[in-house]
């Protein structure tokens, strides 16, 4: 076994190596840019080497430095996580005449199987089912119109090296392919170094469900069932489960032996994921393999027991696999869903910043639930705009699919993130979705069922009177806590008023008869909106997750303070809050509405990002949907475009620089 692992990575999956690695007595490394230097991962290692600057093309890229890194610590072997350099065959040759081993399969494998091209061939020759496609390299925008206009419309232009719905771009029209060439060539070349692209025919409403595969070096290879992950936004995985909600066992098998038979073509000795574009009618497709731990891997090792790390370090390390086929076996249900820094109600666009509060729920681990949470940042990180957003992953697992999403209804609600934007009101309204509880999922789920973006939920009547009884339980002992103050100018007698107002989300609910304990822990009872409802919490002013009961019912709200108003977010709703003394609310409904500033002569940032190039100039006159700026964020280049004619007055900012959310690029006349 290994003396030493350093691990070629970054953030959550960094940190998810060295607990594996810790647990088999073999000491870590980590490696670190200048904007991860405090980050959670170099805190857990056991060494840490500075490796560059933060752009991961001067850092994490650079194959010299982690063979430098290495023989300065010691390391015999690098784990490469997932993305940077993991699926480089030529990092894996470098590591080997170093005398290092890589923690991955061996570089014949990645170099056949991680280009997308040459993987097709090999897999159509182990006869795995594969997409109409043209398997060559294109060279030019015309070139890919050309095999666009063969195959037909729709097609899906695709990087040979890409994964992570990097350099990935689907289109309808020769217009579409012109443009999305353009782009993926460029995210290809800045995310991989690689910007050749292919072209395939994009298969309509399918599903996406993969099967991961353990080798090891004496020819052994077992498939541990399947993952469905077709809850997607621009090619990029949402929400995971495994197994699938479509598959019977027949397809699973047909599948797992369609995914061994490919792996074993390339003598393949390590975790792997074989990627499959399924229809409805559970026909399937290969699509791609990765040569790599996924990032969705916790939902396949929840199922099967099967630490995947693990195996992969003792498959490198000259180990046969401890499991056959037959041992294979699986176990409930479990559901991932990534946590990403973005604003799901500006379009996603990425968010920075400093994580000003972070309280993942608590991890727990029992046959009948389990809440795991995979993550690479801690209250006070920063989340950059170098790397991916994604801040952590929250896995449950259950008995079956029903008890998996509840479980994780329940952690979403507890989980508290502040300082950014981020992701968990639009994950939280995925799993109320009827459609996903019923499984009826197809790749085009999200862009079907929120074709307009993604806004808070209006909450039932029945979810308005759960917010508005713990909006009425925290108001009243935020004010029994201020009448018990010493020292003020006029002293109250700590009595608490028996009718309220609660107003939520600009609705009004009247609340009469209140009685009870008001100090924590609270115990009331108040008729609301003209029904009874009885209210518990232990929730103190200083917390900003209540936790309670409504009329019996568990109850998780998270709260942003605003002023003399909160905001209280719950499955997917995020509504106002301000509860006041009768009088005060009649009052209230009395005053004038705040109109929001005319921001429509001016193009704002939409993000924090790096300007990539201006494509109008001062005097031109632009028409609506034209092209007028590209900005890059977290590893993804956006497109920004006019939204009605007009003629542009001035260009506030230049190619190459840095901006801010809503900083001012472009005014109009």
């Amino acid at each position: 076994m290994f003396n030493a692992i350093l691990i070629a990575n970054r953030g959550e999956i960094a940190c998810r190596v060295i607990k594996s690695a810790k647990a088999l007595g073999i000491k870590t490394v980590a490696v670190y840019s200048d904007a991860d230097a405090s980050a959670l991962h170099v805190k857990m290692a056991d060494e840490a080497v500075h490796i560059g600057p933060p752009q991961a093309a001067q850092s994490y890229l650079l194959a010299e430095k982690i063979i430098e890194a290495c023989k300065a610590t010691g390391a015999d072997a690098v784990h490469p996580g997932y993305g940077f350099l993991s699926e480089r065959a030529s990092f894996a040759e470098a590591l080997a005449e170093a005398g290092i081993t890589f923690i991955g399969p061996n570089p014949r494998a990645i170099e056949a199987m991680g280009d997308k091209i040459t993987s097709k061939k090999v897999a159509a020759d182990a006869g795995v089912s594969t997409v109409p496609g043209y398997l060559g390299i294109l060279d030019t925008p015309d070139d890919a119109i050309r095999i666009a206009d063969e195959i037909g419309y729709p097609v899906m232009i695709k990087a040979s090296a890409g994964g992570g719905g990097k350099g990935m771009r689907i289109a309808y029209s020769p217009d579409e392919v012109r443009e999305g060439f353009e782009r993926s060539r460029s995210e290809a070349a800045s995310s991989f170094g690689d910007d050749r692209l292919f072209v395939e025919k994009f298969i309509e409403n399918p599903r996406h469900i993969e099967i991961q595969v353990l080798g090891d070096k004496h020819g052994n290879c077992v498939y541990l069932g399947e993952r469905e992950c077709s809850i997607q936004r621009r090619n990029q995985k949402v929400i995971e489960e495994a197994p699938s909600p479509l598959l019977d066992p027949e397809t699973r098998k047909r599948m797992g032996e369609q995914a061994v038979a490919l792996a074993k073509a390339v003598d393949y000795d390590s975790a792997g994921t074989v990627e499959f574009v399924v229809g409805q009618d559970k026909s399937f497709y290969f699509l791609e393999m990765n040569t790599r731990l996924q990032v969705e891997h916790p939902v396949t090792e929840l199922i099967t027991s099967v630490d995947l790390v693990e195996q992969m370090i003792r498959s490198a390390a000259g180990e046969p696999l401890s499991i056959t086929q037959d041992d294979v076996t699986l176990t409930g249900w479990s559901v991932e869903s990534r946590v990403y820094a973005e604003d799901p109600v500006r379009g996603f666009l990425p968010s920075i910043g400093r994580l000003t509060r972070y309280a993942p729920p608590e991890e727990t681990s029992d046959p009948e639930q389990t809440v795991r949470v995979d993550t690479g940042v801690v209250e006070g990180s920063e989340i950059s705009m170098f790397y991916d957003p994604m801040i952590a992953k929250l896995v449950t697992y259950a008995p079956d699919r029903a008890s998996a999403i509840a479980a994780m209804e329940e952690a979403l609600d507890r989980f508290q993130i502040d300082g950014i934007q981020h992701n968990m009101g639009f994950l939280s309204a995925l799993m109320i979705h009827p459609r996903w509880k019923s499984g009826e999922l197809t790749t085009n789920f999200i862009a079907e069922e929120f074709p307009n973006g993604f806004t808070p939920l209006e909450p039932s009547r029945d979810e308005a009177l759960v917010l508005a009884s713990a909006a009425l339980a925290m108001e009243v002992v935020e004010r029994k806590r201020l009448d018990h103050l010493t020292g003020r100018l006029r002293p109250h007698q700590g009595g608490i008023r028996d009718s309220w107002s609660v107003f939520l989300a600009g609705t009004r609910y009247d609340a009469d008869a209140l009685a009870g304990t008001t100090l924590p822990p609270v115990d009331l009872k108040v008729t609301l909106d003209g029904e009874d409802v009885a209210i518990t919490s232990g929730w103190t002013p200083d917390q900003s997750l209540w936790l309670g009961t409504v009329n019996g019912q568990q109850v998780a709200v998270r709260i942003k303070r605003n002023g003399h108003s909160r905001m209280l977010e719950r499955r997917g709703a995020q509504v106002h809050t301000q509860v006041m003394p009768r009088t005060n609310a009649d009052l209230a409904e009395l005053m004038p509405e705040k109109v929001a500033p005319d921001t429509s002569k001016y193009l704002l940032c939409p993000m924090p990002g790096l300007v990539v190039s201006l494509h109008v100039a001062e005097g031109e006159t632009v028409q609506v949907g034209q092209q007028l700026a590209i900005v890059e964020a977290m590893k993804m280049e956006n497109i920004l475009r006019a939204e009605r004619d007009a003629t542009v007055k001035s260009i506030k900012v230049e190619a190459g620089e840095s901006l801010a959310v809503d900083q001012v690029m472009i005014e109009f006349e």
